[in-house]
């Protein structure tokens, strides 16, 4: 019988590839690349990141990247996610993830909702310490 080690935590979950993500990098604005795939984490998350950037106010980056960690979850739960467990940063398709998850963070704590600013930074932490430490620390 082979080992089963029990203190095992479940196996890193690693996203497949996001057509939104070429796109973005090409320079396509994010409304036009969420236009095209709306389900797609990323590009949600560039979304966020670019009402940010452009001084929208907290409530809009706020709804941006709680669309982008909504579909994220969908999409985690479809590759075998089961709620918990890694989701390394390192794997370049997770990172609309991880992104959409530290936006919505960050958002939160700025429209004063503490407990989802706690939920969602713990989240990070236990799903990838590498984004958060580059995406919150």
């Amino acid at each position: 019988m082979p080992h089963v080690d029990l203190m095992a935590g479940p196996p890193p979950t690693h996203l497949p590839e996001d057509p939104a993500a070429a796109e973005l990098a090409a320079g396509e604005a994010p409304a036009s690349v969420v236009r095209r795939h709306p389900a797609s984490p990323y590009a949600w998350a560039a979304m966020a990141a670019q009402a940010r950037d452009q001084g929208a106010d907290d409530v809009s980056v706020y709804a941006y990247s709680r669309v982008g960690y909504h579909r994220s979850l969908d999409l985690l739960r479809r590759n075998g996610w089961k709620g918990h467990g890694p989701v390394p940063w390192s794997h370049e398709p997770n990172r609309g993830f991880l992104r959409s998850l530290a936006l919505l963070a960050l958002s939160a704590r700025a429209i004063g909702e503490t407990q989802e600013w706690e939920r969602c930074s713990e989240f990070l932490r236990d799903s990838s310490p590498e984004a958060y430490d580059a995406l919150l620390a």
